[in-house]
């Protein structure tokens, strides 16, 4: 079917976060886009309100992006700072609010609650969106896809059940993740500290100062021993590890397993069609990119299609006149995906070599980045804000 006699402008496929962002992002800037959106769960919330409690890393730019959509949950943690160290290794970094001028660093929210939030949000945009159609796969056939202008791939999924793989690699490690309750934890503060194996980080809670949410990156076998040792087993190895910076480990709860790598596409735009989110790049955890970078494809994708497509004439609608557009956004996100996925890729592989000389170099990596602020304020800005 031509794109002139298509019956949809735009078809997003996924409701998870990022699909979602970008339909209510699209309808707050065009509330008459002819928008179907292609969701795999249930009308209903329930089954999210049951499903993942995981807390996930968002950044103070995410915030302020979902904030114009009003889809921020209501209980998330702020982090005010950040220490970087190296388990038997001298160096550290602290970073701070003050030091950028900014109300928070970051911020924790439940997987689901981020979730649940953009649902609601959708919903409300939803009452003026008289072109809208949400359709929940569970009830319906899925509409054929040649009767869209325009289609975005938003369903992501985790790296191993992703169906494609392009580039990127296996990083042979894989993520523990669970509640800590600890005995001193400083307010709003996070704790990333780089092991032999993978990065190690604790991180604020919705469930107060002193419980916490831990990633715990190590071998697959590592990982698999931890997560089947007692809950005493557990708290010691954990305690030899990151030492005594906040007390004593009381407890731990919600032990999962995710295995970690990185899958990124070289072209995310082929034709009238493009990938965002985790259907363009699932990157490793460290430093909590991920979900930050697909907001940010879902949020500048949004913004070029209903400029498009709210001039409403043949022209806007035409096949070369979408390709163009996709074209001209997949050229607006190169520099901050190579760079998100540049700096994330490093610091997964930097940090777990054995080799002397590297461990040498990170160590002083680590000091040079807290004596030289440019450099330490640079990096934090991407990592809060992208880069455009």
């Amino acid at each position: 079917m031509s794109s002139s006699n298509a019956s949809v402008d735009v078809q997003i496929i996924g409701g998870g976060p990022v699909g979602l962002a970008c339909a209510a992002w699209c309808l707050q800037k065009f509330p008459e886009l002819s928008l179907h959106l292609i969701d795999r769960n249930p009308q209903n919330d329930s089954d999210i309100v049951a499903s993942d409690t995981r807390g996930i890393a968002l950044s103070h730019g995410s915030k302020l992006l979902l904030d114009t959509i009003n889809a921020w949950p209501s209980d998330s943690c702020a982090i005010h700072s950040v220490h970087v160290s190296h388990v038997g290794q001298f160096g550290r970094a602290l970073m701070t609010r003050e030091e950028l001028g900014q109300e928070a660093l970051g911020h924790i929210v439940r997987y689901r609650g981020i979730h649940l939030a953009l649902r609601e949000s959708l919903r409300q945009l939803q009452k003026k969106a008289p072109h809208f159609v949400w359709q929940h796969t569970g009830s319906d056939e899925v509409q054929d896809r040649s009767r869209a202008r325009c289609i975005v791939h938003a369903e992501g999924g985790l790296f191993t059940q992703q169906d494609w793989v392009e580039s990127g690699r296996d990083y042979q490690q894989s993520a523990l993740v669970g509640l800590v309750e600890v005995e001193n934890a400083q307010a709003h503060h996070a704790w990333e500290r780089f092991t032999s194996e993978g990065p190690l980080a604790l991180l604020p809670s919705h469930h107060g100062s002193n419980v916490l949410n831990m990633v715990w990156c190590s071998s697959p076998t590592t990982a698999e021993r931890l997560n089947g040792i007692s809950d005493a087993d557990f708290l010691h190895e954990l305690q030899s590890t990151f030492g005594s910076r906040v007390g004593q480990f009381k407890s731990i709860r919600d032990r999962r397993l995710y295995p970690l790598g990185l899958n990124y596409r070289k072209e995310i735009v082929q034709g009238n069609e493009v990938w965002i989110g985790n259907a363009a790049q699932a990157l490793h955890p460290v430093a909590g990119q991920g979900l930050n970078l697909g907001l940010r494809d879902a949020y500048l994708l949004a913004e070029q299609l209903s400029d498009l497509f709210s001039k409403q004439t043949h022209v806007t609608k035409s096949r070369n006149a979408i390709d163009n557009t996709l074209y001209e956004y997949s050229l607006s996100r190169q520099a901050d995906r190579k760079a998100t996925i540049g700096i994330t890729d490093f610091l997964a592989r930097v940090f777990t070599s054995p080799l002397a000389p590297v461990i040498a170099a990170r160590g002083a990596a680590l000091s040079l980045l807290q004596w030289l602020p440019p450099v330490k304020t640079g990096l934090a800005r991407q990592m809060m804000f992208g880069r455009r």
